[in-house]
């Protein structure tokens, strides 16, 4: 049962209100740079470690960037939501503690699933960089394909044009040491591009870490479902959960929601409270 009760309920909570503001700031610093083109979520947003464009800083400015307006939006109406309930509880210290720790710890989570689902195509082609063979091209794009358009630049059509003919001359025994070489130096780049193309963005693992403490919280609470259904917190979130687990694991084509980094909010937001539960300070802002 609840043992602590905020002396005033506040609409929109001091840490609530300025995550809102945060985030919106750095949405609209991103469309306005774009015009220069200087792109914000590339730079800001969670790269793979063995990307190039990883930055440690990344841990923690990934989860104020938002890709477009739905994101932002859905985003901050279920921070405010959830959010301004929460905090009003915990208090702004306490709260601000778990809603960081568990958008770190959801891109933690995120990172580790990527590392699982990339450990077999980056051996795959390390082990060609290192030894191009036809046979072991040939099967590394039978077996993960080939995502050229997906990939910025760096890399032409006539790059793609010139590796087909140095393969072709690999294939007959006649390529050169410059030609084995050039297909050398395009698979390096194109496992470079590959990295840095998956980047992660959004306060969305912190927000269903908030989600979770509100459903442990105040799991007979009435949620309106697309705000007409009726279902009590907790199965909304325990719903929710295994929907964001079954999307994670069935890795649709074409999905571009980071599943995994929702489940790590999730995950994380119950170790804190199970923690505090077991220190005595579930509710109330004693931390």
């Amino acid at each position: 049962m609840q043992s602590y009760s905020p002396s005033g309920f506040k609409i929109l909570p001091p840490v609530v209100k300025n995550l809102l503001i945060i985030n919106t700031l750095f949405f609209l610093a991103t469309l306005a740079l774009r015009r220069y083109h200087i792109d914000l979520i590339n730079i800001l947003g969670l790269h793979y470690p063995g990307a190039s464009g990883f930055r440690l800083y990344q841990f923690v400015t990934y989860m104020f960037m938002h890709g477009g307006w739905a994101h932002i939006i859905f985003n901050m109406f279920a921070l405010w939501m959830f959010g301004n309930v929460v905090e009003n509880v915990w208090g702004g210290k306490k709260f601000l503690i778990f809603y960081m720790l568990t958008g770190l710890g959801s891109g933690i989570v995120y990172i580790f699933w990527i590392h699982l689902h990339l450990r077999g195509n980056l051996d795959m082609l390390n082990a060609i960089i290192t030894h191009p063979t036809v046979p072991a091209v040939e099967a590394y794009f039978h077996e993960y394909g080939f995502h050229l358009n997906a990939l910025t630049t760096t890399l032409s059509q006539s790059d793609l044009n010139l590796f087909n003919h140095n393969m072709n001359l690999l294939a007959s025994g006649s390529a050169a040491p410059t030609d084995i070489q050039q297909v050398i130096s395009f698979l390096s780049t194109y496992k470079a591009e590959m990295l840095n193309q998956m980047v992660v963005i959004g306060a969305s693992g912190a927000i269903f870490g908030l989600l979770l403490a509100f459903g442990m919280m105040f799991p007979n609470t009435l949620i309106y479902l697309y705000f007409a259904i009726p279902i009590k917190a907790k199965w909304f979130v325990i719903g929710y959960g295994l929907i964001e687990l079954f999307s994670g694991i069935s890795d649709r084509p074409g999905d571009n929601v980071a599943h995994f980094a929702h489940i790590g909010g999730m995950l994380v937001g119950f170790l804190i409270i199970m923690y505090w539960k077991k220190k005595g300070h579930f509710f109330g802002p004693e931390i």
